[in-house]
């Protein structure tokens, strides 16, 4: 059984990403025939075709391989200076060039001078390269909103799991209380398991976060604690200790191996799966953003560590990048967790929706094959255009993005040995959930 709940995880996985794939490649297409470009292919997939059809100019199908998809426009980059399709040459640089100027029209038809990509202003050229990310995007917040407004995500809540029962720095990295350890404050006040913190202070509050920065911000202080305990609201007293505890960041995240000297209760709060509303949610999704960002910028320190984790024996962080395969495998243990139904689709959902998040921070990337380079060079051509009207200059016409292509294959080469390697860590050390 658990076996059969691992495989169905990877099929839903796999048909999570076809669909965020298929929603990145509508997105390109969408626009791009609200422009009036010709697009002769929409495919979901690489590799041989298993299935398509086509319909008006459009050939739409799906390939065997399902780890990318693609729209083909005509004419992607302008031809030649001469207006021609250029000689071949005997230079390796310029021959990935004209390779690449020469497949941007193929299958060029008559009348499709006037639908070529490379003919439409900047403006709608950004438009068109911007809209698959940002399908990405659209579908990330909106599988956010859905997991964290409507199922709820685990947090620590205001709870009262356990109470200590003596005040030990906590870089001190023990539990057994010596004769030498004075009581905890939560223990003297008569602080119980299973109590619900309702206010601290005169200030009343249901946010663990705010409460535990409350406690962090008065040691020393004599504070009235009000629990709701069997249903009733009781108010205990408690001297706040000072101690040495584990640091927070801006975000409110523990600082692993950093410790502050800050006001101590001495007990743990237990966790839930409690709701978010619709500014908690914002709050969230920003916060993870800029996680995914300063993940995407950490990638090639993390290099060395994944190499090790992949062709030695050192560990593979819970951070480390993962591919496709390593996202499958994650959506299989999650089938066979051991919690509710409920909470392994939330899981589900959260792994898709940051599949796409991914998607589009890769893509923005200002670097080609991405559609981020695209981007970058349509805005480079709009800058120069207008700055040759406002010098009065002769129109310098289309940035030939062709020229850019050996810098695009060296890109290009760059991520596939990436993947590769990610790929070979995902099979022999994968990131484990369990």
């Amino acid at each position: 059984m658990t076996t059969l709940m691992f495989i169905l995880g990877i099929v839903l996985f796999a048909v999570g990403l076809l669909f965020s794939i298929a929603w990145h490649e509508l997105g390109h297409l969408s626009t791009a025939k609200m422009f009036g470009i010709r697009v002769p292919q929409y495919m979901v997939g690489f590799g041989p075709t298993i299935f398509s059809k086509k319909k008006g100019d459009t050939e739409y199908g799906v390939k065997a391989i399902p780890f990318g998809g693609y729209i083909r426009m005509i004419g992607m980059f302008p031809p030649g200076p001469d207006g021609r399709m250029e000689a071949r040459s005997t230079s390796p640089w310029r021959g990935m060039i004209e390779d690449a100027r020469s497949a941007a029209f193929e299958e060029l038809q008559p009348g499709d001078e006037k639908r070529l990509f490379y003919t439409r202003k900047p403006w709608k050229r950004v438009i068109v390269m911007f809209a698959g990310p940002f399908m990405n995007l659209v579908l990330a917040v909106v599988l956010f909103l859905t997991v964290l407004m409507g199922f709820g995500i685990s947090q620590q809540t205001t709870t009262v799991s356990s109470v200590s029962q003596c005040v030990i720095s906590q870089s001190e990295n023990r539990d057994d209380c010596t004769k030498s350890d004075p009581a905890s404050p939560a223990a003297a006040a008569g602080l119980r398991a299973g109590d619900k913190i309702v206010a601290f202070d005169g200030v009343r509050t249901d946010d663990w976060d705010r409460l535990s920065d409350l406690i962090r911000a008065n040691p020393g202080d004599d504070v009235p604690v009000v629990v709701e305990r069997k249903g009733e609201e009781i108010t205990l007293h408690a001297t706040i200790a000072t101690n040495k505890v584990a640091k927070k960041d801006s975000n409110g995240q523990i600082v692993q191996g950093e410790y502050v000297t800050a006001g101590f209760l001495g007990f743990s709060s237990a966790t839930g799966v409690v709701k978010q509303d619709f500014g908690q949610s914002v709050t969230w999704m920003g916060d993870r953003i800029g996680d995914a960002v300063d993940s995407l910028a950490a990638l090639p320190a993390k290099i060395p560590a994944l190499w090790d984790a992949a062709f030695g024996d050192g560990p593979r962080e819970a951070d480390s990048p993962m591919g496709v395969v390593g996202a499958a495998r994650v959506g299989g243990e999650i089938a066979t967790l051991d919690i509710p139904p409920t909470q392994q689709l939330a899981m589900f959902v959260m792994l898709v929706a940051g599949f796409n998040l991914s998607l589009f921070l890769f893509n923005m990337l200002p670097l080609l094959p991405l559609d981020g380079g695209h981007i970058a060079g349509a805005l480079w051509e709009s800058l120069r255009r207008g700055a040759a009207r406002v010098l009065r200059r002769p129109d310098p016409g289309p940035f030939d993005v062709a020229k850019l292509m050996p810098v695009a294959y060296v890109v290009a080469g760059v991520f596939v040995c990436f993947t590769l390697l990610v790929l070979v860590a995902d099979v022999v050390n994968p990131v484990r959930i369990t």
